[in-house]
């Protein structure tokens, strides 16, 4: 019997990481499924009470030292060459994470390494800390030969950035229970699930288009729930105080994986105000259980939100957003048509797609590593 090709799975967020986004789901999804035909490690930064485990034939381990947000990213990515050392993949698999997204592991190995880019806004990052980051990633990239995007305006970027590279798109997708869930129960508030940090996930602009919507003559009846963990979340408290909506926004803290879908089917819409994105998983999700999203416009939500399944407006126009919300929160026969819509744009993106996709790549990155040692 011929042993399971090794494969080195470099991603940041470990999925029992309390608050852990999108990126750490997909991780676990595609790896599932492809845990038949791979022996797969996924190495993971750091966290508190993290512990080594296994969980359906994928081992996750944690690199670096320390727990906190800083330390733990730090040492997680300056502990990546060792763990291939460790690991002896015959495949690396590198997740692009904050707030560097790759600092050019493929020149320091000859093992294959496939670039999985979920983020990509070193430069963003860079504005918020005044530090190089984006220099970083220019030259992590650039070593890059073979890499995977999440959307189809991601993928555009990374052939612009690194004509070399050869990029597949393979999307994101949705688990079968997403679909499964019931969608016709009672519905309550404009719901928000993900990070709670301003810098991308443009949450004060949420808070103060919702002020500007509960100015308006009519009000809105909805209240906002903001559910998920990240280091802005006292700021964002305050701000709901400054506006005077603090009685009408309640945090409720972290949505367990298992609740998610649940938790997004009783909204009577959600609200994703994000100032960028690489996919929009949540956006898919609130789609997948028939409830209508209100998002800026911007790369790769553009490619899921659209006037027949939500409301997308002007990026940052935070009173075009107010009135989104005040029109979807207002028709609840909008607010249907809209989630009959969105679960019909949705149904093609399953994890089984892109788990048979992304293994295709992998082989042909072991593959071109074979043929190269041959000559």
């Amino acid at each position: 019997m011929t042993a399971r090709p090794r494969v080195l799975h470099l991603g940041y967020e470990d999925p029992r990481k309390p608050g852990a986004g999108g990126g750490s789901v997909r991780t676990h999804e595609i790896n599932t499924r492809l845990a038949e035909d791979f022996d797969l490690v996924v190495a993971c930064a750091r966290f508190p009470g993290c512990e080594p485990y296994t969980q359906d034939g994928v081992r996750y381990v944690h690199l670096g030292a320390g727990t906190g947000r800083d330390l733990s990213a730090a040492t997680y990515f300056a502990a990546q060459r060792g763990a291939v050392r460790r690991y002896a993949p015959d495949l690396v698999v590198e997740d692009f994470g904050a707030p560097i997204s790759t600092w050019g592991l493929p020149r320091t190995t000859s093992v294959p390494v496939v670039g999985v880019v979920q983020w990509l806004f070193a430069a963003e990052k860079s504005r918020q800390y005044h530090l190089p980051f984006d220099r970083i990633e220019q030259f992590g990239l650039a070593a890059h030969r073979t890499l995977i995007a999440v959307s189809d305006d991601l993928g555009a970027r990374l052939r612009e950035r690194n004509p070399r590279a050869e990029v597949h798109v393979v999307p994101n997708a949705l688990p079968p229970q997403a679909f499964a869930t019931p969608h016709d129960g009672p519905r309550t508030g404009i719901r928000y699930l993900g990070r709670i940090e301003d810098a991308q996930k443009g949450l004060s602009l949420l808070l103060h288009a919702y002020a500007s919507a509960t100015r308006s003559p009519a009000g809105i009846a909805q209240d906002v729930l903001i559910a998920g963990e990240g280091p802005d979340r006292g700021a964002l408290e305050s701000l709901a105080v400054e506006l005077g909506i603090d009685d009408r926004v309640r945090f409720v803290g972290p949505v367990a994986l298992t609740d998610r879908f649940e938790w997004l089917a009783a909204a009577e819409l959600v609200a994703m105000p994000s100032r960028y994105e690489t996919f929009g998983m949540v956006a898919a999700e609130s789609m997948a259980v028939h409830t209508p999203v209100v998002a800026f416009d911007i790369d790769c939500l553009r490619n899921l939100v659209d006037e027949a399944n939500g409301r997308r407006v002007p990026a940052f126009d935070v009173e075009a957003y107010a009135r989104a919300l005040l029109e979807v929160g207002a028709d609840s026969g909008l607010r249907s048509s809209l989630g009959r819509h969105g679960a019909a744009d949705v149904a093609h993106l399953t994890w089984d797609n892109a788990a048979e996709h992304q293994g295709r790549v992998y082989r042909a990155a072991m593959q071109g590593r074979s043929s190269e040692a041959a000559r």
